[in-house]
C-alpha cells in the first residue's frame, strides 16, 4: 500500500495500516483477529473475560494463522471488597423485573467477573510474547508491567483526559490511546471517577498530541474513511475502530445485540454502569430506560452484572449489554478483511487528493 504521512505506529508495531481492531471482550474472536492481521492492520485478543486456559488455546490459534504482530489486551482494575448489604439493595431493585418475567429471585445470584491483569496473565504473556501488550483502566503495578516490556512487548493504555495521557507516558507506555466520550464499551477512565468532565474525540485528540511525546491513537466514534482522516489531520498516528468491526460476519454478538446494532438510531446510545458497575456505552435498552443508564445503586466493577443474569437469561434483550459506540450508523455488513483493506485504501485516496 501507498506509503501513510505518518508512519510512527507503522514501525513501532510493526503493521501495514495505521488501523487497530480495538479488543472487544465476548465480541472478538481469533476468526476477527486473524482477518485483522491478513488485512495489515493490529489484530486484538481481549484477555478479561477469558480463563488463562481459554486465553491460551485463543493465543495459539492466532499463531498458528498468522505470523503477523498481535495485541492482547487485559483489564487492570483492583477486584473490589465485599459489599453484601450493597449487593443485596441492588438485587432489590431488580426483584420487580424477577417476578414479571418468572426467575427464581431466592436462587444464589451468578457471579459476573472480569479478571485483572496478574501473575498467571503475565507468565501467558511471557509464554507467547506478544508483540504488543495494551491495558484498559491504567497500567499494572511496576513489577508485572517492567516483566512485560522485558520480553519485548510495546505497551498501549488507554487515556480518557490529557492527564491520564501525561500519566501514561510517565509510567512506561510506548503509544497512547485517546479515547473519546463516542467510544463503545467500558470507559477506560482511572485517574477520576467524574464523568460529566470526559470530552469528546475531536476535542481531546490534538491536545493529548501536544501533551505527550509517543504516538497517539484515536478511538470513539471513528467508523468510516472520513473519521480516519479526520483523526490523522488532528495528530494522530493511528485509530482504534471497535463498533464497524461488530458489524463482520467475524464477531461474536447475540441475536439481540446484532438486531439492535442494525436498527438503533444514531442517538439511541448512553454511558451506563448497570451491566458491570464501570461506565460503559452501550445500546439504550430496557433495563437502562427503566432504572436510569447511571443508577448508583449498581455494585462496583464487575460485580454488577451477576444479578442481571437471569433476568437476561429470560429477555436477553431488555437486560443485557449492547456495547457500542455513537458512530454504529456507520457500520455495513462486510468482512473484517474488507473492512480494513477498504477503509485503508479509501484514507489514502482522500489524503492524496487533499
Amino acid at each position: 500500500m501507498s506509503t501513510w504521512p505518518d508512519t510512527r505506529i507503522l514501525d513501532l508495531l510493526g503493521i501495514d495500516v495505521p488501523i487497530i481492531q480495538a479488543p472487544m471482550a465476548g465480541a472478538t474472536t481469533t476468526a476477527m483477529v486473524i482477518a485483522a492481521n491478513q488485512a495489515g492492520a493490529l489484530g486484538s485478543m481481549p484477555a478479561a473475560a477469558l480463563s488463562i486456559e481459554q486465553l491460551r488455546d485463543a493465543l495459539n490459534t492466532i499463531r498458528q494463522a498468522s505470523a503477523s504482530p498481535i495485541n492482547v489486551n487485559f483489564f487492570c482494575h483492583q477486584p473490589p471488597a465485599a459489599d453484601n448489604a450493597r449487593d443485596h439493595r441492588w438485587k432489590t431493585l431488580l426483584e420487580p423485573y424477577y417476578r414479571e418475567l418468572g426467575a427464581d429471585f431466592d436462587a444464589l445470584t451468578p457471579v459476573s467477573n472480569r479478571a485483572p491483569f496478574d501473575e498467571a496473565a503475565c507468565k501467558v504473556v511471557e509464554e507467547f510474547r506478544p508483540e504488543v501488550v495494551s491495558f484498559h483502566f491504567g497500567l499494572p503495578e511496576k513489577a508485572l508491567l517492567d516483566r512485560v516490556k522485558a520480553t519485548g512487548a510495546k505497551v498501549l493504555s488507554s487515556a480518557t483526559t490529557v492527564e491520564e495521557a501525561i500519566w501514561l507516558e510517565q509510567h512506561g507506555c510506548d503509544a497512547i490511546i485517546a479515547m473519546g466520550i463516542e467510544a463503545g464499551g467500558h470507559r477506560g477512565i482511572f485517574l477520576s471517577d467524574d464523568l460529566d468532565t470526559q470530552i469528546g474525540l475531536m476535542a481531546l485528540l490534538p491536545q493529548i498530541v501536544d501533551a505527550v511525546k509517543v504516538p497517539v491513537i484515536a478511538a470513539g466514534g471513528v467508523g468510516d474513511a472520513r473519521g480516519i482522516v479526520a483523526a490523522l489531520a488532528l495528530g494522530a498516528s493511528a485509530v482504534q475502530i471497535g463498533t464497524a468491526y461488530l458489524f463482520t460476519p467475524e464477531a461474536n454478538v447475540s441475536v439481540s445485540h446484532h438486531y439492535a446494532l442494525r436498527h438503533a438510531q444514531a442517538s439511541e446510545t448512553a454511558l451506563t454502569n448497570l451491566f458491570t458497575g464501570r461506565p460503559a456505552r452501550g445500546i439504550v435498552n430496557r433495563v437502562m430506560r427503566e432504572l436510569g443508564a447511571i443508577n448508583p445503586s449498581a455494585p462496583a466493577f464487575p460485580t454488577a452484572g451477576g444479578a442481571l443474569m437471569p433476568l437476561k437469561a429470560k429477555d436477553e434483550a431488555g437486560f443485557s449489554n449492547l456495547w457500542a459506540g455513537q458512530a454504529l450508523r456507520l457500520g455495513r455488513d462486510i468482512s473484517t478483511y474488507d473492512l480494513t483493506r477498504q477503509l485503508a485504501e479509501q484514507v489514502l485516496a482522500k489524503i492524496k487528493r487533499h
